[in-house]
């Protein structure tokens, strides 16, 4: 983990490092700050740590909410597309290597370009068992862990929808993405936790 942090730093990012889920929704409640847009990209960590339902609740800024319940596919993707010219956007990591990197798989590609370009500044919680030893690592991760879980969790909310489950580990990685350094200097701010977060 130190050399995790300490690579993440060299690199452009900041980085808090926090103990458990409740810290982690404190620290992350300090970036929402004169925040007047926020923006946000797939992520089960999100919502483990209690961030998505506070935002949802907040009316001090506008959330571009892709997954609110009874929009149509294009108010989705509408909303989508206007969390990449918010203040903030606010979203997880596949993976993070021990040099610092950021690893990641995407579906439509929002999330990622997100991590490059687009919102002032993006908020990523991380859990600890995300790290991993290098790249290699963290694209095995996605395959093995990350990319199985979510195609579940895709069929079975397409199954509860009545809609066709047409979800696979092959099907839903279709952007690729490894972000080694950023190049605005603390543009992403990644809050590690040192428990178990997402997939």
């Amino acid at each position: 983990m130190k050399n995790t942090i300490e690579n993440l730093l060299n690199n452009g990012f900041k980085v808090f490092h926090v103990k458990n889920v409740q810290s982690a929704l404190e620290t992350a409640k300090r970036f929402f700050h004169k925040v007047e847009s926020v923006g946000l990209g797939g992520s089960e960590s999100v919502r483990e740590i209690g961030l998505y339902e506070w935002m949802c609740k907040q009316d001090n800024f506008k959330l571009y909410n892709q997954y609110e319940q009874g929009i149509s596919m294009q108010e989705n993707e509408e909303r989508r597309k206007m969390g990449l010219h918010t203040d903030l956007y606010v979203t997880s990591s596949n993976a993070v290597s021990e040099s610092g990197y950021l690893i990641n798989v995407d579906g439509s590609g929002n999330r990622v370009s997100a991590l490059s370009f687009g919102p002032k500044k993006v908020l990523l919680i991380v859990g600890k068992n995300k790290i991993v030893k290098d790249v290699e690592q963290g694209f095995t991760r996605i395959n093995n862990i990350a990319a199985p879980k979510n195609a579940e969790r895709l069929n079975n909310k397409a199954a509860s929808l009545n809609k066709p489950q047409i979800y696979t580990v092959d099907n839903i990685q279709n952007h690729f993405s490894v972000v080694k350094k950023s190049d605005i200097q603390g543009r992403i701010t990644v809050i590690l936790v040192d428990e178990e977060l997402g997939y």
